[in-house]
């Protein structure tokens, strides 16, 4: 079993930054994909990236691609999401996934974190 926990979330205006991190709890962590998504008030969860169990490959929704970045630290069973020129459309309940198998960007993961809020104010 694998527990996630999200944090770093926060209000921030638009065109500022801020890095999510996801602390893992697990004996085989390094093994597994990791992904954020995202859930927007009265929207329905949607992906944001994700990354391979070694951190050598990557992906990213189109809305995100270029100013989102995600990477992890397998010795500090982190991941993470840095986050730059925010805009007002990126305010979401964030959340970490890991996924028992193949990297996938729908919302087919195993293990979910409670999510963190992010506020972009314009």
């Amino acid at each position: 079993q694998v527990q996630l926990v999200e944090s770093g979330g926060g209000l921030v205006q638009a065109g500022g930054s801020l890095r999510l991190s996801c602390a893992a709890s697990g004996r085989t962590f390094s093994s597994y994909p990791m992904a954020w998504f995202r859930q927007a008030p009265g929207k329905e969860r949607e992906f944001v990236a994700a990354i391979s169990w070694s951190g050598g490959s990557t992906y990213y929704a189109d809305s995100v691609k270029g100013r989102f970045t995600i990477s992890r630290d397998n010795a500090k069973n982190t991941v993470y999401l840095q986050m730059n020129s925010l805009k007002p459309e990126d305010t979401a309940v964030y959340y970490c996934a890991a996924r028992l198998g193949v990297l996938r960007t729908d919302r087919q993961y195993d293990y979910w974190g409670q999510g963190t809020q992010v506020t972009v104010s314009s």
